[in-house]
Order: structure tokens, then C-alpha cells, then sequence
């Protein structure tokens, strides 16, 4: 098995658990958020249009929407952006009203079905589970990368599009090619949520994953079995990264792990990108209105950054 072989293979959770597969930022203008990723050394995927069955064999339909995406060696980043006029790029172009940036977060799923049917039972009447699909480019030709995605109706989970995810072709999605960047950049450790209550949306997310949700530090979280889920106030993120809210909810950003933080620290230098250090092993990463919200790089195996 290859090096390539490997990481695709290790995305997809195990039977019964849970991990953070991607996020999603919303963003209007595809083409400025790509140059603001490139300066800061991330590695892109080509553009690739959307296309759904809106139930079990029935005919493939345009999203209306479209992404380029950064892959890490553990799960990736979605950066969305609407091309038509459907129901799914109008809700894209509701959320970008409201801020550009996160809107979106995937929970990785060995069994959409079984998700469907937790989800069900938890009373968050999920939608019928829709089978995306895209053409992705392979160093062999052309693939089909197809995914079973598992929603809610929009505005059950305040916060965004949060969605389970169940990979069907992960060896498409995490091309060699993609995975390496020039930043740095290895995977996907959390994701920052700002609310008003850390409190209920941990544990209404606990009931929506069907984890835990842990108090700790006054800093609520969830542990997948790979990704956290940090839940702040605005007033904490103030205080600790020196970053306001656009609005609440806010899907505030992610953090990164990093093969190298000074490999990391010097590309940001190197591209001009808004970056700083918070301490020894964190740097924050603010990033621009193509994109919006914030990263925070830290070496593999670092604990998680205090955002108290």
C-alpha cells in the first residue's frame, strides 16, 4: 500500500464512531479565495461543479454550487462558493449575507443510515439522505468521487450546515498530489464555535453526535475520534485571541495541526498574511474577508489552545 493508499483509508471513521471529516467556508468570489489560500501556502484542488440525486435513483440534478478544497492528511477544508440559482446555492448566498466564512461542518460516518436513524430518534428530523457526487481529475483520468450526506432542515442547528458525511471514494478526494503543502499544513484538529451558551450547544451537539459534551476550564468541548469541538463566548474569544465576532452564532475557524510551526510561521511571513504568535506552540492566523474566520497552527500531537 502506498503512502497515498494510506491516507485515504484512514479517513473514514471506524464502525460506530465518529470523526471531523471537513468544514466549509461559504465564500462569493471563488477565485479570491483561492489566491488568498495560495499566499499563505496551501495546496488547492481544482475547481469542480456539483451534481446530486435529490433521492435514490432518481436523475443527477446541478447543486448549483461549486468548491475547491485543501486536502490534509487528516480530513480537509470545503470552500464553497454558489454558481446557480437552486435551493442550495440560495442557501449559500443567505449565509454569506450573514458573514463570509465556516457555515459548515461535516461529521465523517462509517453508516449515513444509521446517522439518519440517531438523528431521527433524537427528534431532529433529518431530510432524506442525498447522494452527492462530482467529477474529480486523476493522474489516470477521470473519477467520480461520491459521498451519502445526511442534513437537517436549515436553522435546527443554528450555527450552520451541520451534516454527516460518509466517504464512498475517499481515494479520489486524497490525491498525493494535494496532500503535500507548503505551509505545512497535516490535518484538521477542531473546529471553533462562538455562541452565547458554550453549554446548551455542547450538549445539543452531544445529542446530534450522540458523544459527550465535556465541561473543562470554561471551555465546553466535544472529542471525536479525531477533531474537537471547542465551544466559546464571544468574550472569550476577545480576550484570548484578540478577535471579534461578526455575528452569533459564529463558526469562528479551525485548528490546524502542522508538521513544522516555524516551516509554517515563515510561509505566513513569506505571503504577508495577518499571522502571530498567541505562544510557544500556537500561531493564529487571521484570515481575509475572501475568506474569513481565523486558523490556528499548532504542531501534531500539541494540546489545543486555551481559549479562556
Amino acid at each position: 500500500m502506498t503512502a497515498a493508499d494510506r491516507i485515504a483509508s484512514s479517513q473514514p471513521p471506524s464502525a460506530g464512531k465518529l470523526n471531523i471529516d471537513h468544514i466549509a467556508h461559504f465564500v462569493p468570489h471563488i477565485d479570491a479565495a483561492s489566491s488568498a489560500l495560495e499566499q499563505a501556502g496551501f495546496t488547492l484542488t481544482p475547481f469542480s461543479a456539483q451534481s446530486h440525486r435529490l433521492e435514490p435513483g432518481g436523475p443527477l440534478v446541478p447543486a448549483g454550487s461549486g468548491n475547491r478544497c485543501v486536502m490534509l492528511r487528516d480530513g480537509y477544508l470545503e470552500f464553497l462558493t454558489p454558481t446557480a440559482d437552486t435551493p442550495i446555492a440560495n442557501q449559500l448566498r443567505t449565509a454569506i449575507q450573514r458573514y463570509t466564512g465556516v457555515h459548515l461542518i461535516a461529521f465523517g460516518s462509517a453508516d449515513a443510515d444509521a446517522d439518519h436513524a440517531r438523528l431521527d430518534k433524537n427528534g431532529f428530523t433529518p431530510l432524506p439522505t442525498v447522494a452527492l457526487q462530482r467529477q474529480i481529475g486523476t493522474e489516470q483520468g477521470e473519477e467520480t468521487a461520491r459521498f451519502s450526506v445526511v442534513r437537517v432542515p436549515p436553522g435546527t442547528m443554528a450555527e450552520g450546515r451541520i451534516q454527516y458525511c460518509q466517504q464512498h471514494t475517499p481515494q479520489w478526494l486524497w490525491q498525493a498530489r494535494w496532500t503535500a503543502h507548503a505551509n505545512g499544513a497535516r490535518g484538521l484538529a477542531a473546529v471553533i464555535i462562538c455562541v452565547a451558551d458554550p453549554q446548551e450547544a455542547a450538549q445539543r451537539y452531544a445529542r446530534f453526535t450522540g458523544l459527550l459534551a465535556q465541561p473543562g476550564n470554561d471551555q465546553w468541548r466535544i472529542n471525536t475520534q479525531r477533531g474537537t469541538l471547542l465551544f466559546v463566548t464571544a468574550e472569550q474569544l476577545q480576550r484570548s485571541l484578540g478577535v471579534s465576532a461578526p455575528a452569533l452564532p459564529w463558526i469562528a475557524g479551525h485548528v490546524l495541526t502542522t508538521d513544522d510551526l516555524m516551516l509554517t510561521r515563515n510561509r505566513l511571513k513569506a505571503g504577508h498574511c495577518n499571522s502571530r504568535e498567541l505562544d510557544a506552540a500556537h500561531l493564529l492566523l487571521e484570515l481575509p474577508t475572501a475568506l474569513g474566520g481565523l486558523v490556528i497552527f499548532q504542531p501534531a500531537g500539541a494540546a489545543l489552545p486555551s481559549l479562556t
